[in-house]
């Protein structure tokens, strides 16, 4: 089966519609799918649920769905760079489902893994825990978290090859290898693609029985908040 696209249009034609569920990738602005967020964006599709442990922030990655309002609900873990989607969550306009943030990653895990739900201590006594059913093991209490699945799944790898084996480097190995397996389809852009084979299979992070689509992305990589060291003046 073909995998390799020429570009995000090709590689998302026929897998979106309005009230969706994408999960996309990254850490801050760190591995996120930047090419496939903007090939979301030209497309119109609208109504969106989207899994991401962050939101952007203005004008890129997310933040971009965010502006043209193609983006209904977030499931997150932390959105506080992202001034537009504070004031439409502040004024209900956005639908929020906020996780800490090992719970999001174990959701997409488990999800990725067939697993419907799980226990886990984090958030018992808590905002988190309303609502979810609460058991007791070994006298302590855990809340009940569901495994999540998308209809989607974009992602951001450093290399693949055709057959879509991924290999991620270094932070952007973050959020993106379990949303691969955690989407109905998932489609990957990648910064090199190499011929099959070539790849150490020891090093592969995703195996490409994963990965249904590859594009060869360009990248701004900005970075999220620059912070320097202000040097003394003698």
């Amino acid at each position: 089966m073909r995998k390799i696209f020429t570009d995000a249009a090709a590689a998302l034609e026929g897998l979106t519609f309005d009230g969706m569920t994408v999960m996309s990738g990254g850490f801050g602005l760190c591995g996120i799918p930047e090419n496939l967020i903007a090939g979301l964006k030209a497309s119109g599709v609208k109504d969106l649920t989207v899994i991401s442990n962050n939101a952007g922030v203005d004008g890129f990655g997310l933040g971009q769905l965010l502006e043209t309002r193609q983006i209904a609900k977030m499931i997150s873990s932390y959105v506080g760079e992202n001034k537009e989607f504070e004031r439409q969550y502040l004024a209900g306009e956005l639908q929020l489902e906020f996780n800490p943030q090992g719970t999001l990653a174990e959701r997409i895990r488990a999800g990725g893994a067939g697993i419907p739900a799980f226990f886990t201590a984090t958030g018992v006594g808590t905002l988190v825990a309303e609502g979810k059913e609460v058991r007791e093991f070994d006298g302590r209490k855990y809340v009940m978290e569901t495994g999540l699945v998308a209809d989607l799944s974009i992602v951001k790898a450093w290399k693949a090859d055709a057959a879509g084996n991924l290999v991620f480097r270094k932070t952007a190995r973050n959020f993106n290898p379990m949303m691969a397996t955690a989407g109905k389809a998932c489609v990957v852009e990648v910064e090199h693609i190499v011929p099959t084979g070539s790849l150490d299979p020891d090093n592969i992070h995703t195996p490409g029985i994963y990965v249904d689509r590859i594009i060869l992305g360009t990248f701004e990589k900005r970075i999220e908040q620059r912070t320097i060291t202000q040097r003394e003046v003698a």
